[in-house]
């Protein structure tokens, strides 16, 4: 049986990245995203570069009442599920309108939680089956210029984590993948120093690479562990007082 991977906001580079790295490894990819039409372009690059079976699907991280309904209605049941879409927001104005904050937090938190308890139940049904979440170094120590990201960030990590511990015992692998600043749509209207930025691609290889060897949890690139390493030694009295 071909292997099957379902992608969860399928519409970003960094998604693209993954699905292309998917299909090389002659997977069959399932594409989901709010808007599929915008799909249809990869889905045929897809299928004509390697050969693979590829389908879009619409999916909604926001829209809680209709996940149940989209992941059964899928043509297959994917043998490894990759939760990457996020919102990165904008931090000011959350802090003063609700609206943004909320989106915020229930983009990066809430959706996935509600879409991969879906998922979990199926997989632990079978014993077999893959979820990787696409987490952020952002959630390692909050920051006064995206603490609002970051918290939502912070509590999908301790999720995949607990839904780590709980898979285990069902035979199913929960990866988490700590990203650091990564060239994206979502980044480009963001200074980032390019010796610590990666390229889609390189996180995607990362992410195809660990998820084989059943890591459990990865940072891309590798630096990035050692970073917040740092980071997080700083005391807090120290920390506070930094602009970062």
């Amino acid at each position: 049986m071909t292997p099957s991977v379902l992608i969860l906001g399928a519409g970003s580079d960094m998604a693209v990245a993954i699905a292309r790295r998917y299909a090389q490894a002659q997977y069959t990819v399932q594409l989901a995203a709010r808007r599929p039409e915008e799909l249809h372009t990869l889905q045929q690059d897809l299928q004509i570069r390697h050969n693979v079976s590829a389908s879009a699907h619409a999916f909604d991280a926001l829209d809680f009442e209709s996940h149940s309904a989209f992941y059964h209605s899928l043509p297959a049941r994917p043998d490894v599920v990759i939760c990457v879409f996020g919102y990165l927001g904008d931090q000011e104005k959350g802090q003063q309108q609700w609206e943004e904050a909320a989106r915020i937090l229930h983009t990066n938190y809430t959706g996935a939680v509600s879409i991969l308890n879906i998922v979990a139940e199926d997989m632990a049904a079978r014993k077999t089956g893959t979820i990787i979440g696409i987490s952020s170094v952002a959630g390692e120590r909050g920051r006064m210029s995206n603490y609002l990201y970051g918290s939502a960030k912070a509590g999908f990590t301790a999720y995949l984590s607990g839904l780590r511990n709980r898979l285990f015992h069902a035979g199913v692998h929960v990866m988490s993948v700590q990203p650091g600043f990564v060239y994206t749509r979502m980044t480009e209207n963001l200074t980032l120093p390019p010796l610590l930025t990666a390229k889609p691609e390189q996180v995607a290889e990362d992410v195809y690479k660990a998820a084989a060897r059943k890591k459990n949890v990865i940072y891309t690139r590798w630096f990035w562990r050692y970073i917040m390493l740092i980071i997080k030694s700083i005391p807090e009295f120290m920390f506070k007082k930094l602009k970062l």
